[in-house]
């Protein structure tokens, strides 16, 4: 008898009712790696979002693949700048993810919004900042809401500012603790953390920035407008205004007078796109050549592109404008 109790212990074990497994964490899709970096980072410990534009692709010039629709086919929750970025989104976000929860960032609370700029030449201007328009006023906003406002006219590289990589944060994480309350304070958490990183990344790249805020370059599309008003950037004109769109004579002709005329110390190309204007541009003149990258298109995926990506900015900029 005694030998049966340890075996029939066993068996009662087994026969208990196991403990409910906690469900899967929401399918979330994210359109560009700078954000599926900040979503990825709240999500640590319950599940990866899915990423639509991966690698160095562009935004400005992606064609959906059949794993992409199914991603969106099976989203809870998908995660976009808005229309001003990822025009490819529009239509498949109708027609394929009509069940998800859409997360519109330039419309989410705290978000600071510049306007998108023509290409060529900018006139010089100060940085007080007088341009944003702050969400965070007090206003109710629908984040499923039509784009009927000017939201074309912005610009859609919204994480180049910090502050809103932090409103990023805390709208993925309030978003995703609704979907998914059994985990609420695992995103919480991992939101807290991610923004204390940006805090201190931000005051890292506002002290690295310091010393060449006045330095005028040129940049090759318009894709820094954030970054160039965080820290107070002397941006002088951009090649073009979509990189899939070639700049003609007269406006390379213009940005040749400016780089003699304001003395640019830089002209700055972008690792996806052939550098050749870049150089034609500089060629004759003391301007020296750098990279910046608004996307992390040499970057691994993940919660760490963000801090490298906006690390990687700061150093080309500091790098290319003191001569170093």
């Amino acid at each position: 008898m005694r030998r049966l109790l340890p075996r029939l212990s066993l068996l009662l074990a087994l026969l208990a009712p196991l403990p409910a497994l906690a469900a899967p964490a929401p399918e979330v899709v994210v359109s560009v790696k700078p954000l599926h970096s900040l979503v990825a980072g709240v999500m640590v410990g319950a599940g990866t979002p899915y990423l639509l534009v991966p690698g160095a692709a562009s935004p400005h010039a992606f064609a959906m693949r059949p794993s992409d629709a199914k991603a969106l086919r099976q989203a809870r929750l998908v995660v976009w700048a808005g229309p001003a970025l990822e025009t490819f989104m529009e239509k498949p976000l109708t027609a394929l993810a009509g069940n998800a929860k859409r997360l519109t960032l330039m419309d989410v609370p705290g978000m600071r919004t510049v306007p998108a700029r023509a290409g060529g030449v900018w006139e010089a201007h100060d940085h007080d900042h007088s341009h944003d328009h702050d969400h965070d006023h007090g206003h109710d906003h629908d984040h499923s809401h039509s784009h009927d406002h000017d939201a074309t006219l912005l610009d859609g590289h919204l994480w180049l500012d910090p502050r809103n990589a932090q409103a990023i944060t805390r709208a993925v994480a309030a978003e995703l603790a609704r979907l998914d309350p059994e985990r609420a304070s695992l995103y919480q958490r991992n939101a807290d953390a991610q923004l204390a990183r940006i805090a201190a990344l931000d005051a890292e790249l506002e002290a690295s920035l310091a010393p060449v805020r006045n330095q005028p370059f040129i940049v090759f599309h318009d894709a820094y407008h954030y970054l160039e008003d965080r820290y107070g950037l002397n941006a002088a004109g951009s090649i073009t205004v979509s990189p899939d769109q070639r700049p003609g004579a007269a406006r390379l002709a213009a940005l040749r007078q400016v780089i003699l005329d304001r003395n640019a110390a830089c002209v700055f190309s972008e690792p996806q796109f052939e550098p050749a204007l870049v150089s034609t541009l500089v060629a004759g003149t003391k301007a020296r050549t750098g990279v910046l990258d608004p996307e992390g298109a040499n970057l691994a995926e993940g919660p760490e592109l963000y801090d490298a990506l906006m690390r990687f900015n700061a150093r080309s900029l500091v790098d290319c404008l003191s001569g170093g």
